[in-house]
């Protein structure tokens, strides 16, 4: 073994943290009779020629050594070194692109390219390893096969017979796995796949690979699964709960174990019943797409399950669903609030996440939701070390959710003094059933400091007060905003100040004890502030006496000013200005060109509202419609309080969106916690618009 590995000049060779000299003795590591010295090789192996997946000029003379180790038999942890191939080898390339020397990255494309060249070329040595005596090289083979062999028909075959005479079930189900992802490489070969998996999920087969057949069907040909595929899956899932299968299990039983089959079950699986279930639960999901009610059926089974894992699982499969696609959730959402009050403390945690991020969807969970929070008095806030603290997330889904029950809790913790960071700032839901909290919001913010940590301390409270327009109910709010205003520092002023506008704009004419310095920000702004500053100041006097002339100058000087800020800030105020603005509508128009797509939506929704004529605005809410997922709730913001009729094509527009399924912004991976907030909006304000009613 390892002939000619000390005839390569690894110094000459890089890796990650330079000369690669000290790859012979990570090679030779690997080989080692020594289990913590494999372990060590194999990170260093992961660390330095493999380091994040990348793929070196070492990487390439690692790759007849690391072949040479597989094919031993008498080498340890092969399945560990198997799947480092199956990772250095498995680099897709598209055959239309060329590699173009004048590439920038050409260098590590080729590499990668000759790494998948190298180990494809190598791949025979897998085919007699099917049935290597080493289970964790028969568990680690077929996928790699799957992923690198030049011929799968051969591959395929030799998986089907492996099935048949494979004693270890777990191995069996890599297998079925590697199937589906032949199927997924090689469409062509997808119906010979879909047959034989279709095959495996008959009775003579056991449960675990019935399972696994439906949710490889479900990975590679959707298509194909059955309409009745929930019961069917969830019969199995019962019959396994019953059968003394331990498929899977996470430490082997020690041969002098004898008891009977649901004892063997719990000491296999440390209480939790075929733990390997959760992955083909989330294949069969995938799978399902946008049959969302087929997909709730399967969750309300799952968060029905004894088993605290597979309903933990469930919970986190049904935020996913969640957040990606419209439905009628409210049987769901209310066995997401029977799990709030389990024992299992991450159960418990992360249902009470998932209704946090529904708002008022959360309804039906609303009860369960408020015994939790009314029992347990240590779940109201949580904190981390010196970070601030937050309201703990089963009074967070309940302030969310609008329930006017949770108002004592929320005024039990101002009691305490611990004003948690996101309690001021999450009122809105609650409206003014949270009126009682107003002395205390506002009594903290007349104490804030006028310092450093101006901002981060006052934003909230502010933010509070305004949800609860606590100018109408306290003497002493706008004092309290007016204090802010005027002390905050320099370094953070321009944010005080935007948060204190926006408040004195929610207190409406209620604050007209702060015209004048409204009118002083508007006409003489002090150095540093932006004029976005001058158009929120503007957006407020408006608010507080309703006299569009006193502030139209200013705004039309901003609406054609240099400030791009300024100028989106002012097409809002504008656009709230309705007919009254119409002086503004040549400013405005001129921003329809607006080389920033946000200000063009801004100032198109503002010149329809100002004119009433949406002939100039509506090609441009159209197109961000298209082109700005996230821009469709100002467009339906428009067209509900404006008219489809008058604009071509708006009322087909709103229809589709209403008849889609998918949320308008479930795109990309990325995911934020007002997500399916704002897509219920969308919704609402697109019925608005259909019907016409307020």
């Amino acid at each position: 073994m390892f002939a000619g590995i000390d005839e390569v000049d690894w110094a000459s060779l890089e890796h990650s943290y330079g000369p690669a000299d000290n790859v012979p003795e990570l090679l030779r590591g690997l080989a080692s009779a020594d289990p913590a010295e494999r372990e060590n090789a194999l990170d260093g192996m992961y660390g330095t020629v493999h380091h994040h997946g990348d793929v070196y000029d070492s990487t390439l003379a690692c790759i007849p050594f690391l072949m040479e180790l597989v094919a031993d038999p008498l080498v340890e942890d092969r399945g560990a070194i198997i799947e480092l191939l199956t990772s250095i080898g498995g680099i897709d390339l598209d055959g239309d692109d060329e590699l173009d020397p004048g590439d920038e990255g050409f260098e590590d494309a080729a590499n990668y390219a000759m790494a998948a060249s190298a180990v494809t070329a190598g791949c025979d040595v897998f085919l007699d390893l099917v049935g290597d005596h080493d289970r964790e090289v028969r568990l680690v083979v077929p996928l790699t096969l799957a992923n690198l062999h030049g011929d799968p028909v051969r591959v395929l075959r030799l998986l089907r017979h492996r099935l048949e005479v494979e004693k270890d079930d777990e191995v069996r189900l890599a297998c079925l796995e590697a199937g589906g992802r032949i199927a997924l490489r090689h469409k062509d070969l997808a119906p010979d796949v879909v047959e034989w998996l279709t095959g495996v999920m008959e009775p003579s087969y056991c449960t675990g690979l019935r399972l696994g057949a439906i949710s490889q069907i479900a990975r590679c040909a959707p298509a194909a699964l059955p309409r009745d595929v929930v019961p069917w899956v969830t019969g199995m899932l019962r019959r396994l709960d019953e059968e003394p299968e331990v498929l899977g299990a996470a430490d082997p039983l020690p041969p002098s174990f004898t008891g009977p089959p649901r004892e063997i079950r719990a000491a296999a699986v440390a209480g939790r019943t075929a733990p390997w279930t959760a992955e083909l639960l989330r294949t069969l999901h995938n799978g399902l797409g946008d049959r969302v009610d087929d997909r709730i059926a399967l969750l309300a089974d799952q968060l029905s399950s004894p088993d605290r894992e597979r309903r933990l699982d469930a919970v986190r499969m049904s935020e996913s669903l969640l957040r990606t696609w419209r439905g009628a959730y409210g049987d769901l959402v209310a066995l997401l609030g029977e799990q709030v009050g389990d024992r299992e403390p991450r159960l418990a945690d992360a249902a009470a996440g998932v209704l946090g991020g529904l708002f008022q969807l959360a309804e039906p969970a609303a009860d369960a939701l408020l015994e939790r929070v009314e029992n347990d008095p240590n779940c109201w806030v949580r904190s981390w070390g010196e970070g601030s603290a937050r309201l703990g997330r089963p009074v967070m889904a309940l302030v969310r959710a609008g329930d006017p029950r949770v108002v004592p809790v929320l005024a039990g913790i101002l009691g305490q003094g611990d004003a948690a960071g996101d309690l001021a700032c999450s009122l809105d839901s609650l409206g003014t059933s949270a009126a009682p909290l107003a002395p205390a919001l506002c009594d903290l913010l007349s104490r804030v400091r006028l310092d450093g940590h101006l901002h981060e301390q006052a934003a909230p409270l502010l933010r509070g007060l305004s949800s609860l327009r606590a100018a109408d109910l306290l003497p002493d709010a706008v004092p309290a905003v007016l204090r802010v205003l005027r002390g905050a520092p320099d370094h953070t002023r321009e944010l005080v100040v935007d948060e204190a506008l926006r408040t004195l704009t929610a207190f409406g004419p209620a604050a007209r004890p702060a015209v004048p310095e409204l009118r002083d920000l508007l006409d003489r702004p002090p150095a540093g502030l932006s004029a976005q500053a001058g158009a929120r100041a503007a957006g407020a006097l408006w608010a507080i006496e309703g006299d569009a002339d006193a502030i139209l100058p200013a705004l039309c000087a901003l609406l054609g000013g240099p400030d791009p800020d300024g100028r989106h800030a002012a097409a809002a105020v504008v656009g709230g200005l309705g007919a009254a603005g119409a002086a503004a509508a040549g400013p405005l128009g001129a921003l329809l060109w607006s080389a920033d797509p946000w200000t063009r939506v801004e100032a198109a929704a503002a010149l329809w509202r100002v004119t009433g004529d949406p002939g100039r605005a509506w090609p441009v809410l159209r197109r961000a419609w298209a082109e700005l997922p996230h821009a469709r709730v100002r467009v339906a913001g428009a067209l509900a309080d404006l008219s489809t009729r008058e604009a071509e094509g708006a009322d087909r527009l709103v229809d589709r969106e209403l008849l889609t399924v998918r949320r308008h912004n479930a795109v990309g991976a990325g995911a934020g916690g007002h997500d399916i907030f704002d897509d219920e909006r969308l919704l609402a304000l697109c019925r608005r618009a259909v019907t016409g009613t307020p």
